[in-house]
């Protein structure tokens, strides 16, 4: 499998396979690449809908350019904790952003996001956030003003009465609770339609089915998220000897 940059005619395929509405994988495939590579290169040059090969080429251009031999001694000059490999988290964070976005986030939050996610104390503060993702501290306020009002971190203040921003250990429970609640209200809104549109009509038994639809998805949602909450509270040991698998006698 070919390694190194995408060269201007790799990135024509990625935009004509992108227009045939190809999915990442088979784009990949053609192209003898990795499918994070394929993410990547989309996700971090406009996304699907607005990808352009040449700017695409241009822009990775420019931002070797600012980079320089420099990127290297910088990770020389930063060593990773538990003898990681500087590079290979470096492309990790890179992917985990894409994939972030993917989800529907901006790329600064993604990034923040990810930086939170791939540090052992799971906070920061916003200085140390400015520092790692070499951006202003306007963006960094930017960025967690709207990743607060998704409840996807919390602040809090350290001895040193800094603030801090951390990801929650319950962060993917309360998310997927929210989902559930969104359901229910679509389940509310479907079945008031029902009612509205006469029952027994072909658009009222159409919204009954959706709500009931809903209704088992969100149920059964939110019994799974209550039966795995354990598992985000989990240590390496009972992760390891596989103690803490929601379910598991059933």
């Amino acid at each position: 499998m070919p390694g190194g940059r995408l060269t201007q005619q790799e990135r024509q395929q990625i935009a004509l396979g992108l227009a045939d509405s190809l999915p990442y994988a088979e784009i990949a495939r053609r192209l003898d690449r990795p499918t994070s590579t394929v993410t990547r290169e989309v996700m971090r040059n406009g996304g699907p809908t607005a990808y352009r090969a040449d700017l695409a080429h241009r822009a990775t251009e420019r931002r070797a350019h600012r980079r320089g031999p420099a990127s290297s001694s910088g990770a020389e000059s930063a060593p990773q904790p538990h003898g990681r490999d500087a590079e290979a988290v470096a492309e990790y964070e890179e992917t985990f952003t894409t994939v972030l976005m993917g989800s529907g986030l901006s790329k600064m939050p993604a990034r923040v996001l990810t930086c939170l996610f791939t540090t052992d104390a799971g906070s920061l503060t916003a200085s140390q956030l400015a520092q790692r993702l070499q951006v202003s501290p306007a963006s960094i306020s930017k960025a967690i003003t709207f990743l607060e009002s998704q409840s996807l971190v919390r602040r809090e203040r350290d001895e040193r009465r800094r603030e801090r921003y951390v990801v929650d250990n319950e962060l993917f429970y309360q998310a997927t609770i929210a989902s559930a609640r969104a359901n229910d209200q679509l389940v509310e809104i479907a079945r008031r339609g029902a009612t509205i549109l006469g029952t027994h009509t072909p658009a009222a038994t159409r919204l009954e089915n959706i709500a009931r639809f809903l209704d088992f998805i969100s149920e059964s949602i939110t019994r799974a998220a209550e039966q795995a909450r354990a598992v985000l509270h989990t240590g390496p040991e009972a992760t390891s000897n596989d103690t803490a698998r929601p379910g598991h006698d059933h």
